[in-house]
């Protein structure tokens, strides 16, 4: 069953929780669901060189929150604040309602999947081997701290005839426990040969209490206007 189900919808409300928050019925559901994608693609269009790993939102009823996981937090922050300006502007037009962007800095890259994911995507596509790039992921990833990574490609490697799947792990991965807090990321190289596609599992250990900790409001990162304020 780990294999098959996601290891992040596997355990949200566990040790994970949704990476929207926001309630609708009917009609709106399905508009605010189709918003949020188009959210999501517009950011990482955007923040293509910031690292970005994972992007939250909030809903409220005049207001719409949005959080940037980054490992680069300087690019989406910008010069005095000039580049999240941009983007809260850029999402008010697309949202229709008052905007805010918060960037979260991602402390310890190398223990980011999706950002581990992308790392040997782009080595792929400059024609670094494949078991080097993974070897050197695993080695940094065990060196900062986590407890087990495992990583998977797929796909015509080494431009070989045939598709072919390898995988390298070391440490611990328990992808059916559910108190194990284990993240997970995916991403594709375009290559001349083809897709090859990147899956990687980081075991960070057990979490035994029941609580579900959201990302806290973080302090403002865009300068306000006088008499501006934010209702959350």
């Amino acid at each position: 069953m780990g294999r098959k189900v996601n290891p992040i919808g596997f355990r949200l409300k566990i040790n994970r929780d949704w990476d929207a928050r926001w309630y609708a019925e009917g009609r709106q559901y399905v508009d605010r669901l189709q918003e949020d994608r188009k959210i999501r693609v517009w950011l990482k269009k955007e923040l293509a060189h910031a690292g970005i790993s994972r992007i939250e939102i909030e809903r409220f009823p005049q207001q719409v929150i949005v959080y940037v996981h980054t490992a680069r937090p300087g690019i989406v922050i910008g010069r005095k604040g000039d580049s999240i300006k941009a983007l809260r502007d850029g999402l008010t037009a697309l949202t229709g309602v008052k905007s805010r962007v918060e960037a979260v800095e991602i402390e310890k890259p190398d223990l980011d999947p999706t950002l581990v994911a992308e790392g040997i995507a782009s080595q792929l596509e400059r024609r670094i081997g494949h078991s080097r790039a993974i070897k050197r992921a695993i080695g940094q990833a065990m060196r900062q701290g986590a407890q087990g990574i495992r990583i998977e490609v797929s796909g015509r490697l080494a431009g070989a005839d045939m598709a072919r799947r390898e995988w390298q792990s070391e440490g611990r991965i328990p992808r059916n426990t559910l108190r194990a807090v284990v993240d997970y990321g995916f991403a594709e190289a375009l290559t001349t040969f083809g897709r090859i596609g990147i899956k990687v599992w980081i075991y960070k250990g057990d979490q035994l209490t029941d609580q579900v900790q959201a990302t806290p409001p973080a302090p403002s990162s865009e300068p306000r206007e006088r008499g501006e304020t934010y209702n959350s």
